[in-house]
């Protein structure tokens, strides 16, 4: 399928998606999101690929909501331009496939929400940087909150808004928004690693470990252990667990079937 605003290729069961609007920064306006959310649509319909790589072209990782989208423009487009990135970001938490974040550059305000979102991040040590900016300009950064809230604490999120300012790839692994910092040089190498260990996996049981731990981490505890415990339950007749149990017991390497 040919996008304008974004690329995507499958190879190996690893899906790549390419933010493309390099003179832009990479900046998110509605039609970019739509992109996004059929590209990650039609991935997940079709599943071949079981995990997926956000990057992006040009220097910028995203350099957030395109402002010409949003300055001077009636409040309905403006609603409809978030509640855009809104399903966007309900698609990305849906889809079956991890989405790995391979951030190379800065990544500010809806760019920091994006890379956020996503299920992991990878980051170059030097060039990555992450912040929540629209303080700088006035305007606050509430949707990409309800992401970056949800993985770093309370203290740090709120210096994040106050502040405005651009964290190291460093800093953001200590916060907790980065799983892992590399080389710059080695960030599509080890990104791709990182992709390619998790797409040994079962599909299914891929697709079962995200949404089983977005859905438990809105219950109380009580809820989500009633949740696991109905989940495991379920999952323990299922083909690809009674492979895995057979094989470890066996004493081979599972055989998914990957239907």
């Amino acid at each position: 399928m040919a996008y304008q605003h974004i690329l995507y290729e499958e190879k190996d069961h690893i899906g790549v998606l390419t933010l493309n609007r390099p003179k832009k920064r990479n900046a998110l306006g509605r039609e970019a999101e739509e992109e996004i959310i059929a590209c990650l649509s039609d991935a997940a319909g079709r599943h071949e690929a079981k995990v997926i790589i956000v990057k992006a072209s040009g220097p910028v990782f995203c350099s957030g909501h395109d402002r010409a989208e949003i300055l001077d423009v009636p409040l309905n487009d403006i609603r409809r331009l978030f509640q855009t990135s809104m399903n966007m970001m309900m698609v990305m938490r849906q889809v079956p496939q991890p989405l790995i974040a391979q951030v190379h550059g800065i990544a500010m305000a809806g760019g920091c929400h994006l890379a956020a979102a996503c299920d992991l991040v990878v980051a170059a040590e030097e060039g990555a940087k992450f912040g929540m900016t629209g303080l700088k300009i006035g305007y606050n950064c509430s949707t990409p909150t309800v992401a970056v809230s949800r993985c770093v604490g309370q203290k740090k999120c709120l210096e994040m808004l106050f502040t405005g300012r651009l964290y190291s790839a460093v800093e953001s692994q200590a916060m907790g928004l980065v799983n892992l910092v590399v080389p710059d040089e080695r960030l599509e190498e080890e990104t791709w690693k990182l992709a390619a260990e998790i797409a040994e996996g079962s599909k299914l049981t891929l697709g079962i470990s995200k949404m089983v731990y977005y859905a438990q981490i809105e219950m109380t505890e009580w809820q989500a252990y009633h949740y696991a415990k109905e989940m495991m339950a379920s999952q323990a007749l299922m083909p690809d667990a009674i492979e895995g149990f057979t094989a470890s017991i066996e004493g081979r390497p599972p055989v998914w079937k990957e239907v």
